[in-house]
This record gives C-alpha cells, structure tokens and sequence, in this order.
C-alpha cells in the first residue's frame, strides 16, 4: 500500500496593489510641451543649418535645457493611494508613507511636512491665485442662486429649492488644486482614524508590517541630473575653446 505524498500547501494570493490617485499640472505639462516644441525647432534648425560650431554648441544647448524643462513642466507628478504618498518633484522622487505624513499645507504653494518637520513641495499641485478668486466667485453665484432659489414661487419644498440643495449637495466650489490637497487630506485622515481603531496608541500602529509604515526615501532623479550637467559641461568646453 502506497502512502501518498504530502500535497504541498497552495500559496496566498497576493494582495492587489492599490491603485494610485495622479495628480498632474495640466498647464504645466502643455506649457513644457511648447517650450520643448521650440527649443527641438530651434536647436535643429541650428544643427542644420549652422557653420562651424555652432551645431556642436547648439547640440549641447539642447542637451542642457531639454532635460531641465522636461523636469520642470512634464515630469511633476504626485502619486497618492492608501498606503502612501510618492511625489515626484523636479529633481527628486520622495515617498512618504502616511504614518510618516505630519500635515498637508497650502499656502502660496502646496506642502507635505514629515514627520520630523521636513517639508516637500508638490510641484505637480501648484497654487493659483486667479484660480482660486474664480472658484470663490463661482462659490458666491451657486450660494446666491439658491437663496433666490429658496425664496421662489416653489417654497420650501417646491422644485427651486430642490434644485438648491442640489447644488449645495454638490459641495463648495473649490479651485482645482484645493480640491486635489482636500482628496490628499481626507486620504490622511481615513488612515489617521484606521490606526485609532486598531488599538494602536501610536499614529502609524495599523497594519502591522503593512506598506504604510516604514520610512521616508528620497531618490535624486539622475536621469535628468546626468544630461544636464553633461550638457552644461560639454557647452562650457566649446565656449572656453571657442
């Protein structure tokens, strides 16, 4: 009689990863668009048409501004899901997970502070004045269309208000990157109040050995840092030979 062997056990699922919030600058990337747009017409039309050195000095102009301004205009972005934040800056790609996440700021520019009060800035978020007088004068029409809305023909309960407290419902009129730091801050929150309900006397106790503890990294973004300073240098050459 044959024993049979021992079924080995079947491995867990792994857990899915959760899907990333993106926040991006849509005028900063169609503006990075343009800018790159002209510095390729500019620089090539330069390289073709240009005598002596002049196609070598505009080969590394391009070499030095193209990375910067891919940098500065495409590449910010900011990554947000349950279990942390990942802001990729300019120069740098941060990821902090929230239970290292002190505070969320706006004030002249969108902020995260860690928590040994590092501050980061959300170049992906940035902060528009105008955008915000336009959301608090779209904000004070929706308020003045509901009073007059409640005081109608319909009364209290007539179609007006109705379509009122629609519109109330809906929530205040919020700048666009308001309302991205507000997804960001109740984001903040909710893993605020799961850590209190696991017992933790800590803030970050939830989810023991979960992706949201663990510390802050800062990666420098080498891919735009290595052609720039090549292109620096190799432009400093030209211009000392020349």
């Amino acid at each position: 009689m044959t024993t049979p062997e021992p079924q080995s056990p079947s491995p867990r699922p792994s857990a899915p990863e959760p899907k990333d919030r993106v926040y991006r600058s849509p005028a900063g990337i169609l503006g990075g668009v343009l800018l790159l747009a002209l510095v390729a017409w500019l620089g090539i039309d330069a390289v073709v048409s240009g005598e002596g050195d002049t196609p070598w000095k505009a080969l590394a102009v391009m070499l030095l501004v193209v990375p910067l301004a891919a940098a500065y205009t495409v590449r910010p972005a900011v990554f947000a899901n349950e279990e942390r934040l990942r802001v990729r800056n300019p120069l740098r790609v941060v990821v902090l997970p929230w239970d290292q996440v002190a505070s969320l700021r706006s004030g002249y520019s969108n902020e995260v502070y860690g928590q040994d009060g590092t501050k980061y800035q959300l170049w992906a978020i940035p902060v528009s004045l105008r955008a915000r007088k336009k959301a608090a004068q779209r904000e004070e029409r929706r308020l003045a269309g509901d009073t007059r809305g409640r005081g109608g023909l319909g009364g209290p309960t007539g179609g007006a208000r109705g379509a009122g407290s629609g519109a109330l419902a809906d929530g205040p009129v919020r700048a666009e990157g308001d309302r991205a730091m507000d997804e960001l801050r109740e984001l903040l929150e909710a893993r605020e109040l799961r850590a209190s309900e696991q017992g933790g006397a800590a803030r970050g106790e939830a989810a023991q050995g979960g992706a949201a503890q663990g510390g802050v990294t800062v990666r420098w973004a080498y891919e735009v840092v290595a052609p720039a300073v090549a292109g620096a240098v190799l432009l400093a050459v030209l211009l000392g030979v020349g």
